[in-house]
């Protein structure tokens, strides 16, 4: 951990006292040159709203003994949900954009696989839960990001048919405060095929005249309508 948390995830956030060691030791007293009398905020993943404070009451070269304050329920989150359906693409660049993602807010990811994602695509969620994590103890969310997968479009449009399809067309919206749910292709856009298919749906673009990359378009996307 190279960098300032707002809070700390730790599983023992709650009890009366913390004995710090290893590489949180080193990151709290030796990074950030934390010492007695600092307080410190930690949240605990199993119940993340609750924000913890806690006096650090002795630093040894070693360890530090920290002693709980306060413990009160601070959820911090977007004021305006959105839930991306997003077509499967290289999970390096997921994972590149998925910090960003965390901290403008996104509620909920949909991974789904079109006609023109890329194959034996992996997605490892455990991992993704660890980028962010660390998303999350920098920019002070307290929820994480909702994962799950859909076979393909028809598939998620049938579940969500109030989709709003971000594709190449002759639309650009003003005003995004309506959008819940929106979908965005993988690179190479949409399939005729999957075009007919959403053909019925509300569809836009972005004023611009450069193409996007899909990951760029997510971030776009996301920008325009939460923050």
């Amino acid at each position: 951990m190279d960098v300032d948390l707002i809070y700390i995830l730790d599983d023992e956030a709650g009890e009366p006292e913390l004995h710090i060691r290893g590489d949180l030791h080193k990151y709290l007293i030796k990074v950030r040159r934390h010492k007695e009398g600092d307080e410190i905020s930690f949240r605990s993943r199993e119940k993340i709203k609750i924000l913890h404070r806690y006096k650090v009451e002795s630093v040894e070269p070693r360890s530090a003994e920290l002693r709980l304050l306060s413990s009160e329920e601070i959820e911090v989150k977007s004021k305006k949900p959105l839930h991306i359906g997003w077509c499967i693409i290289d999970t390096n660049s997921i994972e590149k954009v998925l910090p960003s993602l965390c901290e403008i807010g996104i509620e909920r990811i949909s991974f789904i696989s079109c006609e023109r994602s890329q194959r034996n695509i992996k997605l490892d969620f455990k991992r993704f839960q660890r980028i962010m994590e660390a998303s999350m103890q920098q920019c002070g969310r307290s929820s994480y990001i909702e994962f799950d997968t859909y076979k393909n479009i028809d598939e998620f449009v049938e579940k969500f048919p109030a989709t709003n399809v971000f594709d190449f067309c002759d639309e650009t919206l003003s005003d995004y405060s309506d959008i819940k749910t929106v979908l965005i292709g993988c690179e190479g856009g949409f399939s005729a095929k999957e075009k007919e298919l959403l053909s019925s749906l509300k569809r836009f673009r972005l004023d611009t005249p450069m193409v996007l990359r899909s990951e760029s378009a997510v971030l776009a996307i996301a920008s325009k309508i939460v923050l």
